[in-house]
């Protein structure tokens, strides 16, 4: 007999072991997407074999867009906030792993009773010896209270709760908070490589608007001396003096054009500085003084599509949020299991303080309770259900990210290819507009022609440099796309601390918590 209830032990001990490392719900398996061998758009600039360096705006030999850039790392709202999900994230996991072990709380309390005088026993109580006044009360020997008498009991101890994770619920909970926090650390990657690519993006759109206004004043140079020019000779009636006021008439109006271009360098200060998390005037006498031409264009080599997955933050987020889902649907799918639990309560029980603490005193409690669905009209179903749907739901979203991530890329070289030629007839517009305002110059200086010419060529040579600007500071910014594309800049981001600063001006008590005066 003694044998047949071994194997039952050790039968019973067996499945225990078997259904603790037991965990319902799918297991995720990582996303397969075939990926084209290799961007249809390559461009000029490509170079297949290269890989984009992590910190891709130095390649732009700016010191002002790389220190721009790291004191937007260090201090911009945005990157705090991202941060902080982060570390919101991460304390997901800590409260996660602690429903897989007991919950012990400790406890006292101290009651006291008076019992009714007309309880209904004061007489079965007198035969024992007990007596009831009617002016006071009175308590017998050994700790019973009598009616019309009180009795005080003290209490110590702990009880403990422990909810035993057989099917996996809890261990899919650790699973699936685990994928959020590193969705939430790749989303505060994918902030930081977009606000890198915003700040350059809208410093070069800065640095146009300088150029721009370098170009319209040496226009306003050159329209200042051909308008003095027809001064001269109308005093000396080489010229009628309708020349002069036309000469005068243009000058004016490339003056006038100079304001907008000084007030959109004010407005985009402003908003380069808030992107860096400064005050909006704290970067004026910084960013204000004109700066030296552009540097020469970086070379941006765009890899391969299938890197393309591997560097782009929100396509790893995505990726970690259909993992987290899938985990999900294993949480959702533990409620149609039983759930075993262990409750336990050790306590020190007397009428008096002075035998509290003692062997005497001592009260144990255990149970062990087992629940199992029943009845519940299709509810937990119905939830696991709704839990593979929103699964459903992210993995078509890592696709569209995926999709996306790599229309981003074509997009990108298929502009800078195009800029690109764009420029080459850019320039050669200059080219001619100079060379035709040289020569109607000539003319109208020696006596052969009027002054229209002159003017016409001025404001061809005008707008073709101005085109021609436009358009260095339209590749520059096409270069930031691709660059943002490729998914380069996140590495170099500053990692997120455990600790929270409880000292930050925003944390305060709420009104209810805070001290009457």
């Amino acid at each position: 007999m003694s044998g047949v209830v071994s194997r039952w032990r050790l039968g019973a001990v067996s499945t225990l072991a078997l259904l603790a490392g037991c965990t319902v719900g799918p297991n995720y398996q990582s996303p397969k997407l075939a990926v084209q061998p290799a961007y249809v758009e390559t461009g000029p600039v490509t170079a297949a074999a290269a890989q984009q360096p992590d910190d891709w705006w130095r390649a732009f030999g700016d010191a002002e867009l790389v220190r721009l850039i790291q004191i937007a790392l260090a201090e911009s709202p945005d990157i705090q906030t991202a941060a902080s999900r982060v570390r919101q994230a991460r304390l997901g996991i800590a409260s996660a792993k602690a429903q897989l072990l007991p919950e012990v709380d400790a406890m006292g309390n101290a009651s006291h009773i008076e019992f009714s005088k007309n309880a209904g026993i004061s007489q079965l109580a007198s035969l024992f010896g007990g007596s009831s006044g009617t002016g006071g009360s009175s308590a017998s020997s050994g700790g019973i209270a009598l009616p019309g008498s009180g009795i005080t009991t003290y209490a110590v101890g702990f009880d403990a709760s422990w909810e035993i994770d057989l099917f996996g619920g809890t261990r899919r909970k650790i699973e699936s908070a685990r994928d959020t926090a590193e969705a939430e650390e790749w989303s505060r990657r994918d902030a930081a490589l977009s606000l890198i690519a915003e700040i350059a993006s809208q410093y070069f759109q800065l640095r146009v608007l300088q150029a721009r206004e370098v170009v319209i004043r040496a226009q306003i140079a050159s329209q200042s001396s051909a308008a003095q020019i027809s001064a001269d000779k109308a005093r000396t009636g080489l010229a009628p003096q309708s020349d002069v006021q036309t000469a005068r008439s243009q000058l004016a109006t490339v003056q006038a054009s100079l304001d907008p271009v000084l007030i959109d360098q004010r407005i985009q200060i402003h908003a380069l500085a808030v992107l860096v998390g400064r005050d909006p005037a704290a970067l004026i006498d910084e960013l204000a003084p004109a700066r030296p031409l552009l540097a020469a264009l970086p070379i941006v080599p765009p890899g391969l599509p299938s890197d393309l997955l591997r560097r782009r933050p929100d396509v790893r987020a995505a990726e970690r949020q259909l993992a987290a889902a899938t985990a999900d649907i294993g949480v959702a799918t533990a409620d149609l299991y039983p759930k075993f639990n262990l409750t336990g309560t050790a306590e020190l029980i007397s009428t008096g303080l002075s035998n509290l603490i003692s062997v005497n005193s001592k009260q144990l409690q255990g149970t062990a309770a087992v629940s199992f669905p029943l009845l519940d009209f299709g509810r937990i179903r119905s939830n696991i259900r709704s839990k593979r749907e929103v699964a459903e739901q992210a993995w078509f979203n890592y696709q569209k990210v995926v999709l996306g991530a790599l229309r981003d890329v074509e997009d990108a070289l298929a502009r800078i290819e195009g800029e690109q030629q764009h420029q080459v007839a850019l320039r050669e517009s200059v080219a001619e507009a100079d060379y035709a305002l040289a020569a109607a110059g000539g003319r109208y200086r020696v006596g052969l022609s009027d002054q229209t010419p002159v003017i016409q060529a001025q404001a061809t040579q005008l707008s073709a440099q101005l085109a021609l600007v436009v358009s260095e500071g339209m590749l520059r910014t096409d270069l930031v796309s691709l660059d943002k594309a490729l998914g380069g800049g996140w590495q170099v981001l500053p990692s997120v601390s455990a600790k929270l600063d409880t000292q930050r001006p925003y944390i305060v008590p709420h009104q209810s918590e805070r001290a009457k005066p």
